[in-house]
């Protein structure tokens, strides 16, 4: 893998029709031409992602934000001569674009990926995958419809360290796991005051949401506005419950339960502090505990996950795992344990590596749609279970939802 200060080959897409079950490319290039990408989405973590799909080889010709500052921001990160857009409908219609990164807020992933297939463009989308179970499953239907590349930014699955993890579970070393203990803790302050510093284009920051007044409170906080996102039991909930399933080969849940005091940051609709119960057809149980009113830990511990077998206990954090066998001393030592520090990089970089790499093979990514729904399921059934106080059941025959 390279590192980010190398970076790396330029892109090509010379011998990607050769690759076995190879799918359809966005449009034909020359031997020596650059994969050419847009950002949808000029935030933190959109003028993150751009720099970095430039530094590994990309060239990033177009950037749209509704919000001025962003934009600029957003061409700052991009390559020489980006243009800019406000609607990406119109960022669309340019068919030089061979893939576009979707780093929005949740409420227009949907819509947003679903479009960008549809003009043949692959898509790099941020997590969570979308807003609603419904929304999920449009995203799965249309990369399957279309054939198009799509990655989801759970960036662990490009982890070396998460893939060294998944073999020690699947050696059998923990015995059965009957319960997933997890949780990810942080500090959130108070909501960022909204004072608009250039122009935003409100009615297109909305779009599918409901439609209200402008309040530039609620556009610099969406995070914590039910109208935008599911919180951060969602937007952190995301990385985990797709590790989780990945750990023990789940797909579905049986049940969610979700439970959640008053928000404690002034002004919030969202609470920040969240308890999620999955019960799986595999027989165990996952908890997930979500407090960014706590504080902040090494990243060894305030995004853990423990494995309870009944041989066995496995840390996954997101720099370290470490295997704890079973011992009737009080003083448990692991037998077997890795720390990777600075891993937060390097998961990106190696998540946008597979996707360009991707673009070019016509294979599927490391991170499916597939698996972004199977996550995004769970989350939005935490997220009606927090909102009516029920536990919700999965049909899977329905595919959907029920109390």
């Amino acid at each position: 893998m390279n590192s980010p200060s190398n970076p790396g080959r330029t892109l090509t897409r010379r011998n990607f029709l050769a690759a076995a079950g190879a799918l359809p490319a966005a449009r034909a290039l020359g031997a020596n031409e650059r994969i050419r990408c847009a950002t949808v989405g000029a935030g933190g973590r959109g003028c993150y992602l751009t720099e970095h799909f430039r530094k590994q080889g990309a060239e990033v010709t177009a950037v749209c934000d509704v919000y001025e500052p962003h934009l600029q921001k957003g061409l700052q990160a991009a390559s020489e001569g980006a243009r800019p857009y406000v609607d990406y409908r119109k960022l669309l219609e340019d068919r030089s674009i061979d893939a576009v990164i979707v780093a929005t807020p949740d409420h227009w992933h949907s819509r947003m990926a679903v479009d960008a297939m549809e003009a043949g463009k692959d898509v790099y989308l941020e997590k969570p995958m979308a807003h609603t179970i419904e929304e999920g499953f449009a995203i799965v239907a249309a990369a399957r419809r279309t054939r198009r590349v799509v990655q989801v930014g759970t960036q662990r699955r490009s982890l070396e360290l998460n893939h060294e993890a998944k073999k020690i579970m699947d050696s059998g070393a923990t015995g059965k796991v009957h319960l997933v203990s997890a949780w990810w803790l942080n500090y959130w302050k108070e909501l960022t005051p909204g004072v608009l510093k250039g122009k935003l284009d409100w009615d297109l920051f909305q779009g599918p949401a409901p439609k209200r007044e402008l309040d530039p409170v609620r556009y610099f906080n969406w995070t914590l506005f039910w109208d935008y996102s599911g919180g951060l039991l969602v937007a952190q909930g995301a990385h985990i419950m797709d590790s989780i399933h990945w750990m023990m080969d789940s797909r579905r849940p049986l049940a969610v339960t979700c439970a959640a005091g008053k928000p404690n940051i002034t002004g919030a609709e969202v609470p920040e502090t969240t308890c999620l119960t999955v019960e799986y057809p595999e027989n165990y149980l996952a908890v997930f505990t979500v407090g960014y009113k706590a504080m902040h830990y090494n990243f060894s511990i305030d995004q853990l996950q423990q494995y309870h077998g009944t041989g066995a206990r496995f840390d996954l954090g997101r720099e370290a795992w470490a295997l704890y066998p079973q011992s009737e001393g009080l003083n448990m030592q692991p037998s077997r344990e890795v720390r990777q520090p600075h891993t937060f990089e390097s998961a990106s970089w190696a998540h946008i590596r597979n996707f360009l790499d991707c673009i070019e093979s016509r294979r599927e990514p490391n991170a499916t749609v597939e698996m972004g729904q199977s996550a995004n399921i769970v989350l939005c059934m935490a997220v009606e279970s927090l909102r009516s106080g029920r536990r919700m059941r999965w049909n899977e025959a329905a595919q959907r939802a029920e109390v």
